[in-house]
């Protein structure tokens, strides 16, 4: 459930000196993009764009993303949640990590993640996020979609837990030799790998810049202001519509020779406008299949949160601030949202991810 509002602060950041600081975040996440869109090696990344950038709070919450798409930012959290829990104690200035796991917080193995944590003052504020869709992640097959992988060995891809990468702002060599020995085009993805890790780097210098500036105090203020007031927008949005629930259904289509009947998908959203709350329930689905249509829980939560927000005022800052209007209620062991290992989930960002948002959006109109 959403946490409750904090009681408006005495201390609360000018309004003007806020939208200059929320801009500033969202130039820097602009110039992250256009960092990695020059810099890349892959038509995947500098032809069809299939990347994204954002900047997490310290503790994990989704602070500015400017262009990003939803599908990849929406979940960034859970990846920095698990850097954090996985590296307990021992996260340093300099060092970068590299996410790919579906099964802890990403959207699916073709989705590079390098994360780098930003400190401040010795404090760990930021974690600056670069995702891409690699032209090659090792499958068993020369895609990095594979629909029809029965499990994640047919599939075959690299996987890295949130995985050190860099130590010192140096290469950690042994990651590098995985990667380039599995890897069909080692060389492009190395040089997808450095831009996304110099596009990581830009926002750090950007970050340590602004904190200078105004100073971590002020920064502070602003993070928990700006969360805020995205949270009064969402909820005035909400508050124009009707009390409802809302019930639609959808098709994944046939998949020859694995699911002949395709799937039968369904979201249930319940609108509260007194509360100002949205629950979305996706416990009324399919279990996990024996290919590579399962969608991760970022993948799929990303689908539906995209198309409420593209039901409600389009200005409303998408973070987690406005976030904290939003319950999910999910099943266990389920082709939407709760995969189970061994099962793949290599296409998890289309198909299935694609219907929930139509499902979604068509429900609201």
């Amino acid at each position: 459930m959403p946490k409750a509002r904090r009681k408006p602060r005495s201390d609360a950041l000018d309004p003007v000196v806020m939208t200059v600081i929320a801009n500033r975040l969202d130039g820097v996440v602009r110039e992250m993009t256009n960092t990695l869109l020059r810099a890349a090696r892959s038509a995947v990344i500098s032809s069809a764009r299939d990347f994204s950038c954002c900047i997490l709070t310290g503790d994990n919450h989704l602070l500015a993303s400017a262009e990003g798409l939803p599908v990849h930012i929406f979940g960034a959290h859970l990846q920095g949640e698990n850097m954090c829990r996985y590296h307990a104690g021992d996260i340093r200035e300099g060092d970068a990590y590299l996410d790919n796991d579906p099964y802890g917080g990403n959207t699916h193995p073709a989705d590079h993640t390098f994360l780098v944590p930003v400190f401040i003052g010795g404090e760990h504020l930021f974690t600056t996020v670069a995702k891409c869709h690699m032209a090659d992640i090792g499958n068993s097959i020369p895609s990095s979609y594979f629909a029809k992988a029965l499990d994640v060995y047919e599939e075959g891809a690299l996987v890295f837990p949130g995985v050190r990468i860099q130590r010192n702002y140096r290469n950690e060599p042994d990651v590098i030799r995985m990667c380039r020995a599995r890897i069909r085009v080692p060389e492009q993805w190395y040089g997808d790998a450095l831009a996304a890790l110099g596009s990581a780097r830009v926002a750090e210098r950007r970050l340590k810049e602004l904190c200078r500036k105004y100073g971590a105090k002020t920064i502070k203020a602003f993070i928990a202001d700006w969360f805020d007031y995205s949270e009064r927008r969402a909820i005035a949005s909400i508050r124009k519509l009707p009390k409802a629930r809302i019930v639609n259904t959808g098709r994944s289509d046939p998949l020859e020779g694995i699911l002949p009947d395709g799937l039968t998908l369904k979201v249930i959203v319940d609108i509260d406008p007194r509360r100002a709350i949205i629950e979305v329930d996706l416990r009324d689905n399919p279990p996990c299949v024996d290919c590579g249509l399962n969608t991760s829980r970022a993948a799929a939560t990303s689908a539906v949160v995209g198309a409420i927000f593209n039901s409600l005022d389009k200005d409303i800052p998408r973070n987690a601030g406005s976030f904290r209007r939003l319950a999910f209620k999910y099943a266990e062991n389920s082709v939407v949202a709760s995969p189970v290992f061994p099962h793949s989930c290599s296409t998890a960002t289309t198909n299935v991810a694609e219907r929930l948002v139509n499902i979604t959006q068509s429900a609201f109109a």
